[in-house]
């Protein structure tokens, strides 16, 4: 048997080279794009991080007080401001413990929030209507309706400092 001149030609089937590992591919650059991108925001935003991890309630009662003084145009004032009495003594309470505010009522009540109140609003002398209101017959007054949502203002402005604080302190190592 003969063998033909072409078949010294022949080569045995080899598949394609093996594939570089660099540099990688486009897709894996912008991964590594993003993921230094999220290691970033995480680091310059530990701080928060760690107030939404360890404290929930803080970014519920805010959505609490956002919803209520959207709410507070449309609605009766009496109910309003009875719903905002009972939310910020649940903020209180969730803040500093039953027995820091639970049993305070009145001026006492009302003293204890401007004590407590790290953006100095003056509790005392504005917050009245957090006396009153409950008890008042269902009347419409735009007064005392923009008086409502001054207080709701500074709840929300109350837990934005207390936010705040503790993401100084958070930062601090307190």
């Amino acid at each position: 048997m003969t063998t033909a001149p072409y078949a010294y030609s022949l080569r045995d089937i080899h598949g394609p080279d093996p594939v570089a590992w660099w540099p990688p591919a486009p897709g894996w650059w912008l991964l590594a794009l993003a993921l230094a991108a999220l290691l970033w925001l995480a680091w310059r935003y530990r701080p928060q991080i760690r107030i939404a991890i360890r404290s929930p309630w803080r970014w519920d009662a805010a959505r609490r007080l956002r919803d209520l003084r959207r709410r507070a145009r449309h609605q009766d004032l009496k109910t309003t401001a009875q719903e905002f009495s009972e939310l910020v003594r649940r903020i209180g309470i969730a803040r500093y413990g039953r027995s820091a505010c639970a049993g305070l009522a009145g001026e006492n009540w009302l003293l204890w929030l401007q004590e407590h109140d790290r953006s100095g609003f003056p509790w005392a002398e504005r917050g009245r209507l957090l006396l009153e209101a409950p008890y008042a017959p269902p009347v419409p007054r735009q007064a005392e309706a923009d008086r409502l949502l001054e207080l709701i203002d500074a709840a929300l402005a109350w837990l934005g400092a207390d936010l705040q604080y503790s993401a100084r302190g958070a930062k601090a190592g307190v």
